[in-house]
């Protein structure tokens, strides 16, 4: 192949991939323009913080919002600690072998499932078997086991990319292995774990086929703290539950596009939050 052909066919390869970089650009903000056109009317003050009442004549989402917290909130505080934890030892404990090797196929085949099988395990096993019903408790159990390896196989891999060095510096001063671990690996390796936790509050966000099956749908506001304390144990439908229902049973696709419109900001706030914390967490290693 002559000099010429290869310029030719490197300019045509080059181009080929602009002309892909710039149609996903195009339509990624074709989606967000015409979602934030079909919805941004119905998103105001009265939508974001009032329920759907005939009586009251008004039309709000604060039930759902206040759902999707609820079992965000409840799915991190168990998946985070549990999820990071077995990632350390897979990493660092644990011995290469049939074990870790099983271990690590198992988690990479849980991240393959269809979630919707999720939710109906979830409804059998923590609805039916545990007597948890439809709740925003059923959903959460079953969620945690689908961002368990999201959080897990990135801890890893973030894990991973921090140089032998420090490991056998930390070693070599005298440092026990926990505390090597607990003040020198995971700050190293803080924004790669950082990052994953994120992509599964995003993945929690978004997630609608599993929470069909196991949360319900229901969207009143709890009354006082008692209230509250015991919305877990109650059918809680999320935004994205209100969404689909909106679209479908009840041909509302104004609510339906103003609820899509919240969730875009809030995955673009999720987003932007974790470019923000992986650069502060890189700043303060360097230095």
């Amino acid at each position: 192949m002559t000099i010429s052909m290869r310029i030719i066919k490197d300019s045509v390869i080059r181009t080929l991939i602009y002309l892909c970089a710039v149609f996903s650009v195009l339509l990624l903000i074709g989606i967000i323009v015409y979602v934030l056109v079909k919805g941004v009317s119905a998103v105001n003050w009265s939508f974001l913080t009032s329920v759907t009442s005939v009586l009251k004549g008004t039309v709000g989402i604060a039930g759902n919002i206040v759902n999707t917290i609820l079992i965000i909130f409840i799915t991190m505080v168990i998946a985070t600690p549990i999820g990071i934890g077995s990632a350390i030892y897979l990493n660092e404990y644990a011995k290469p072998g049939m074990v870790v090797t099983v271990i690590e196929y198992a988690t990479e085949t849980l991240s393959g499932i269809p979630s919707i099988i999720f939710g109906l395990f979830g409804m059998m096993f923590f609805g039916e078997k545990m007597g948890l019903g439809y709740s925003l408790m059923t959903g959460a159990l079953t969620l945690i086991i689908m961002v368990l390896p999201l959080i897990t196989r990135n801890t890893q891999e973030a894990l991973k990319t921090v140089p032998n060095t420090y490991r056998n510096g930390a070693i070599g001063l005298g440092s026990g292995k926990w505390h090597m671990i607990r003040t020198i690996l995971i700050p190293s390796a803080m924004p790669g774990i950082i990052t994953g936790t994120i992509l599964a509050v995003g993945r929690i966000v978004g997630e609608s086929a599993a929470l069909l099956f196991t949360a319900g749908s229901a969207k009143q506001l709890s009354n006082g703290i008692e209230g509250l304390l015991d919305k877990p144990f109650q059918s809680g439908g999320t935004l994205t539950i209100q969404m689909y229902l909106s679209a479908t049973s009840e041909g509302d696709f104004e609510t339906a596009f103003g609820i899509a419109v919240v969730l875009l900001i809030i995955v673009l706030g999720i987003n932007l939050g974790t470019k923000a914390l992986t650069k502060h967490f890189d700043v303060t290693r360097k230095e």
